[in-house]
């Protein structure tokens, strides 16, 4: 049964059961500094606020004080796997900071991303962040900019709000380093789709890992996935039928290496003594289910969320930022897969 409730406590109804004005009451609740407030009338107030279940209006608060509190987060599909992880490093780093985030989920609907802002907007709150779950140029309304707003996981081609986003050329160079290191020399890459910026930074990178090991890339070995299990699947079957085969994979998300996976078995190869496999995304439900369990590079979306409350923080207080794109680190997390 649902409760009923009661109407609402007033700062009147405080003020008429402590004995003093309203102008007081509004006074001990927000802490004014040289009011001359006498310690019993204070007590005597929030003992009245408490008999009676006193709530300040949040939003009368935030418009007297714009200042609100609270953050907005707009994401695309709040039940993906990795925007998952964002909500968390925004939520706990929002807490941190003693700030609350209001989520709306735009599934990736460019009137609702409109919408989301606005009503957002409408609750004052006091900064958005706006979050992808795939690395990528994005155009936000203009609405946005009456705001201190931050990208995670995409970044503005005009420059025009600052970004996290992670350093994908790092995470490439420590996947293709890894496989180099451990001795092999014609190592495969299964891309994503070459004009992703995902797949330009991870390639730079397993290229940069090239040339400092004196190795030149061979052509042969870079094909294209296109981020599926199957497209890995077909990549690395026709790579380990040619003439030249590899002896290791880097595949540029986790889902083409489940596919390579099945490839390579299906030729009756070991991983790792025949053929090494070294994916990205840390996807768990790919990456520690495989067996062996894959090794692969991490995509830091917690932390992600995290430095954009700091830097959106940063923004609402003034301070000036060191840097408008933020690189956030890549991690290798080693298992069983080289």
């Amino acid at each position: 049964m649902a409760i009923k409730r009661t109407r609402n406590v007033t700062m009147t109804d405080v003020a008429t059961r402590s004995g003093v004005s309203r102008t007081t009451v509004s006074f001990v609740l927000s802490n004014r500094e040289n009011a001359n407030i006498p310690d019993s009338t204070r007590k005597r107030v929030l003992e009245a606020v408490d008999a009676l279940g006193y709530r300040p209006n949040a939003g009368a608060q935030a418009l007297a004080a714009q200042k609100s509190d609270w953050y907005g987060l707009i994401t695309e599909i709040v039940t993906a796997p990795f925007a998952v992880d964002i909500i968390k490093g925004v939520q706990d780093k929002a807490w941190d900071e003693r700030k609350f985030v209001l989520i709306a989920s735009s599934e990736g609907d460019p009137a609702m991303e409109t919408a989301a802002i606005e009503k957002l907007l409408e609750q004052r709150v006091e900064g958005l962040i706006y979050a992808t779950t795939w690395h990528r140029s994005v155009t936000l309304p203009q609405a946005a900019l009456e705001v201190p707003t931050v990208l995670i996981n995409c970044f503005d081609p005009d420059d025009r709000f600052a970004c996290v986003v992670p350093d994908e050329e790092m995470g490439g160079y420590r996947a293709a380093k890894r496989l180099l290191d451990a001795g092999h020399s014609r190592v495969a890459f299964i891309n994503l789709d070459p004009a992703m910026p995902a797949a330009v930074g991870r390639r730079a990178g397993f290229d940069r890992a090239h040339a400092e090991a004196g190795i030149t890339v061979d052509p042969d070995l870079v094909a294209y996935g296109h981020a599926e299990a199957d497209g890995g699947y077909d990549a690395a079957a026709a790579l380990l039928d040619s003439p030249r085969p590899p002896t290791a994979f880097f595949c540029g998300n986790d889902r083409m290496a489940m596919g390579a996976y099945d490839a390579i078995k299906e030729r009756g190869l070991r991983i790792p003594q025949d053929i090494a496999v070294v994916g990205f995304d840390n996807q768990e439900i790919i990456s520690q289910f495989l067996r062996p369990r894959l090794t692969t590079v991490a995509l830091p979306f917690e932390q992600m969320g995290a430095m954009g409350v700091t830097m959106l923080a940063g923004l609402i207080a003034g301070e000036p930022l060191s840097t408008n794109r933020m690189l956030i680190d890549c991690p290798l997390l080693e298992r069983a897969s080289v």
